[in-house]
């Protein structure tokens, strides 16, 4: 079947091109054409089915009304609900989204980039992964609009929204040192350079330090992103024997907890009682699974809504000068994998 182009619908009603696509592009009342004639147009645009050519008209007027999302893993929960909350700010502003994951590798974080740019996207939402900032400067420099969310950049000053992960590691270890924990070990992330990782470990580390706990290195341990389950087993044998017997674990986010989770019960080792556990990113697994997990919860939708809100005036407003940050704070969702409910027994 034949598109329907916007030449067939001024021809079936008899009118110019023009006045098709100044109706279709809001503009009918700032040029004089009655309410009826305008009427006629949109009933007859839905008549024909007519779809109009986005592309083209984006390098027409300069203006796609599309915005490129970037994300490490689309397919945790945390960058899930993500998505779907910038999608639903985004759509709520007159803006269709473009989602990628970048797999949390630097070179495809460039190429999605690059590939957004040239799908003629009016401004970019990034979580990136790069430990350099090339992708980031090029932005700036060329004053394309963009927005850093999650994580930062902390070489070059740039739009951000993110939340303060150093103090909600502090309060989840805080709490696990409150239940009288003090060999506490921390599983981290790779890439070890983000922002959020950083952060999180000097949470860590600074709440041993204030309470007078001495910071141990051998209990701070690295997972790989792509080898999540088998790290975790690896790593927690040997912090769970002699000579570093922890009593309770730190884990830099959600996916880590359910690989520790699945790991402890291969081992035959329970939660709470023989070892507490506490996370960073809550997700709605962790209420319902038992023990139900105690987190660190971050503000998601409102990350989502102030990330458009600020890329979209960014956009509106390219003149403007200056960048915003965005902190938000973090939630302690108190859990039974902490230990908590020990002395109620």
């Amino acid at each position: 079947m034949k598109k329907v182009s916007l030449a067939d619908v001024a021809k079936s009603l008899g009118v110019s091109k023009t006045l098709v696509s100044l109706v279709l592009n809001g503009r009918g009342d700032e040029k004089g054409i009655n309410k009826e004639t305008q009427q006629r147009v949109r009933e007859k645009v839905k008549e024909l089915n007519y779809k109009p050519n986005l592309f083209a008209r984006g390098l027409r007027v300069g203006k796609s009304n599309t915005i490129g999302l970037v994300v490490a893993d689309i397919s945790n929960s945390f960058y899930a609900k993500m998505c779907r909350s910038i999608e639903d700010h985004c759509n709520e502003k007159g803006y269709n989204l473009i989602i990628c994951s970048s797999d949390e590798k630097p070179e495809k974080e460039s190429e999605l980039i690059q590939m957004l740019i040239d799908r003629q996207v009016d401004g970019l939402i990034i979580s990136t992964t790069q430990s350099n900032n090339k992708d980031i400067s090029l932005l700036k420099k060329s004053d394309f609009p963009f927005v850093l969310i999650d994580r930062k950049d902390t070489k070059t000053e740039t739009n951000y929204v993110g939340v303060d992960n150093k103090e909600g590691a502090k309060s989840v270890v805080q709490h696990l040192i409150n239940l009288g924990n003090k060999r506490i070990g921390h599983l981290t992330i790779t890439p070890a350079h983000l922002s959020t990782i950083k952060e999180r470990v000097t949470g860590y580390k600074e709440a041993l330090k204030e309470n007078g706990i001495r910071v141990d290195n051998n209990l701070i341990r690295e997972i790989s992103f792509d080898n999540i389950k088998e790290d975790v087993y690896r790593e927690l044998k040997e912090l769970l024997n002699p000579p570093l017997s922890i009593n309770s674990l730190f884990v830099a986010n959600n996916n880590i907890a359910v690989a520790c989770l699945e790991c402890l019960q291969e081992m035959n080792i329970r939660v709470p009682q023989d070892i507490a556990l506490v996370s960073f990113d809550d997700i709605d697994a962790f209420k319902l699974c038992y023990p139900p997990v105690t987190a660190v919860s971050q503000p998601i939708e409102a990350m989502g809504k102030e990330s458009v809100r600020m890329l979209v005036n960014q956009i509106n407003n390219p003149a403007s000068s200056g960048f915003e940050e965005v902190i938000l704070p973090t939630t302690l969702e108190i859990r039974r994998s902490c230990g908590s409910f020990l002395s109620e027994l």
